[in-house]
């Protein structure tokens, strides 16, 4: 019958080490490098046996492990001890941030939440319990009434303000201006707009410039104030 292993689940080389360390009885302080690479190197061997995927920590830990012994063995230690200092540094940290997350783990309450019981309230009163004096009542009824608008009034309101708008053509707005200019005099561009009052027409003549200018039809001067027919152009309209 073939041996079975049962391998422990460790979130990363740090881990291992510190279990292999408590498991041996190591001395993290001075760790017996040749030891620990032996019980390291057996557990990658056993994760192998049993298709276990290791992530690629696990055996670049072992590559520094058999590193650090190798220099070991050359007659200048000072970078195995270096390197071994380093390790040694490491899992102390490891190992001390460990120690804090099982204390927080024991302070940590979950969803204990203490609150005092829930207050009841007063019962509310589910019928109107006042009385009135029907005149009141009445009068108050009648304000309602008046305060609604008159939807036939309103809708004839929107209409006669839409019938009423008249729309002013540019091309209207065109031969006006032309008009003004027939006689080569020079005229103020206010003027155009002198007894405008409505949108349309003032937009109209806005525009009605514009293309005047665009076509080369009139020119204004240069703080756009006056307007003057183009030479090319008097005489027509």
């Amino acid at each position: 019958m073939a041996i079975e292993f049962h391998l422990d689940v460790f979130t990363g080389p740090l881990d291992l080490l510190l279990h292999l360390i408590a498991k041996h009885k190591l001395n993290i302080n001075d760790i017996e490098i040749t030891k620990l690479l032996e019980q390291y190197l057996l557990y990658i061997a056993q994760a192998k046996e049993q298709d276990l995927e290791l992530a690629g920590e696990f055996l670049e830990m072992a590559a520094r492990l058999v590193y650090i012994k190798t220099v070991s063995l050359l007659p200048k230690q000072e970078e195995a001890e270096r390197e071994k200092r380093e390790l040694q540094g490491a899992l102390i940290e490891y190992a001390l941030c460990q120690q804090a997350a099982r204390k927080l783990r024991e302070c940590f309450v979950g969803d204990d939440v203490f609150v005092r019981k829930p207050m009841e309230l007063p019962k509310v009163q589910q019928t109107y319990g006042l009385t009135h004096d029907p005149s009141m009542l009445t009068k108050a009824l009648a304000q309602i009434g008046r305060i609604q608008p008159d939807k036939q009034k309103l809708s004839e309101k929107i209409t006669d303000t839409v019938t009423q708008e008249q729309v002013v053509s540019v091309s209207s707005k065109i031969v006006h201006v032309l008009r003004l200019l027939f006689d080569g005099r020079d005229v103020a561009v206010a003027s155009l707009y002198e007894g405008l009052h409505d949108r349309s027409a003032r937009v109209a003549t806005f525009l009605a410039v514009l293309e005047l200018t665009r076509f080369g039809r009139i020119r204004l001067n240069e703080d756009n104030t006056m307007l003057t027919l183009c030479a090319k152009r008097r005489g027509t309209a």
